[in-house]
């Protein structure tokens, strides 16, 4: 991407907030739920390795869905398709809440997991036309806000099982919060196409022409942007799904204090967004992904060895901190990649980066049921090796 030297326009910079607010709701919808997993799981009497196999059902349904972004965002455009899917997906995460039993705790989680993976692409289509606009990566920026809304949600979701509030009621306040300020946010994104825009010298966006074909080296690129997203879905999934359970049924912390595993993530995760951006422009996404891996294998892999509360809660948030620019990085690579239509590698490694949504409960809930659950979170010092192997498919440029 080369800096656009055009100050942003008074529209720009009011998209630029809207879709800040756009990637708050998606993070904090989720969150509110993630903490009382473990009341869930008590509730329909699950073991841990039929937990993991019921929550992939929201990877699954992103999966099934993630495919049908593109063409969504082509026909209504990428804000419509925002809001509404923030919507679905809330309404999806209170039914899962609310469910009586297995079956419809899974077919909510599904529905709200499909809505998720289109609200996903949308927002990131809208936020990479927003920062095309600007010249300069904001995109690590985007998603620490997305940090900032999971950890709203998670202190929302601790606070009320601390007044034991019913699920049900927290939920609903939460959906109705968050559908809100999306809401009020679409009012201000940018008007018009969105996947197949750019800026000339003038900061006036113009239609790209058609792609050619891909050859095989841009094929090997985006298999490994897809690890690297993988692996940065698998250290959010260790937290989301896992963190409160190994604080509170391995180490014996207290519920209240079980859910500042995921908090810690999170909030670690959204620190190293915030600093995603600049470290970008100076050292280029290879070496801060690259950073950000042995970060994360060093963080938890000590916090696996030494296993004690605090010292668990710190790994987490290491390895939060050094996954912090492992997606927004893949997709920014992913989206200007030569060969393809605009917006077809964002949406392809949007999709196949669900695969590690997918495939890490059931591990970690098999290795957990067999030996220890302790032993199966080793998949998140594994994601860091992952990263560091694969980092050289990251854009190397520095922008300063």
């Amino acid at each position: 991407m080369t800096p656009n030297p055009a100050i942003p326009l008074p529209e720009d910079a009011r998209a630029r907030r809207a879709v800040g607010a756009l990637f708050l709701t998606n993070g904090a919808i989720f969150a509110n739920i993630v903490p009382r997993f473990p009341e869930i799981k008590a509730q329909l009497g699950l073991d841990n390795a039929v937990y993991g196999l019921a929550v992939i059902a929201y990877p699954v349904g992103a999966i099934l869905a993630g495919l049908a972004a593109g063409a969504l965002i082509r026909r209504f455009g990428s804000g419509k398709v925002a809001v509404a899917g923030t919507i679905a997906t809330g309404v999806g995460v209170l039914a899962a809440g609310a469910s009586p039993t297995l079956a419809l705790f899974v077919a909510a989680l599904a529905f709200g997991g499909a809505m998720d993976a289109v609200t996903d692409v949308a927002q990131n289509t809208h936020g990479l036309r927003v920062q095309r606009r600007y010249g300069k990566s904001i995109i690590n920026g985007f998603h620490a806000i997305w940090s900032i809304g999971s950890v709203i949600g998670g202190a929302m979701s601790a606070a009320a099982i601390a007044l034991r509030m019913p699920l049900a009621l927290h939920l609903g306040i939460s959906v109705a919060l968050f559908a809100t300020v999306a809401l009020v946010a679409y009012r201000y994104l940018l008007p018009g196409r969105d996947t197949e825009v750019e800026l000339d010298t003038q900061g006036i966006e113009v239609v790209r022409s058609l792609a050619t074909r891909p050859s095989p080296r841009i094929y090997v690129t985006v298999f490994m942007l897809v690890l690297i997203a993988i692996a940065g879905a698998m250290v959010e999934d260790a937290g989301s799904a896992w963190a409160a359970l190994y604080l509170s049924d391995s180490l014996g912390a207290p519920e209240s204090l079980a859910a500042l595993g995921f908090i810690a993530l999170v909030g670690a995760q959204f620190v190293g967004r915030i600093l995603g951006d600049p470290l970008t422009d100076r050292f280029g996404q290879r070496a801060v992904a690259f950073a950000g891996g042995a970060f994360t294998f060093t963080g938890m892999g000590l916090a696996l060895w030494f296993p004690t509360v605090p010292g668990t809660i710190a790994g987490f948030a290491a390895a939060g901190f050094g996954a912090a620019t492992l997606i927004p990085a893949a997709m920014h690579r992913a989206d200007e990649l030569p060969g393809f239509r605009p917006g077809t590698g964002l949406t392809l490694v949007s999709w196949l980066l669900r695969l590690g949504f997918l495939l890490s409960p059931p591990l970690v809930g098999f290795v957990a049921d067999h030996a220890s659950l302790r032993l199966a979170l080793l998949v998140v010092p594994l994601a860091g090796l992952i990263v560091m192997a694969t980092a050289w498919a990251l854009d190397g440029r520095k922008r300063e």
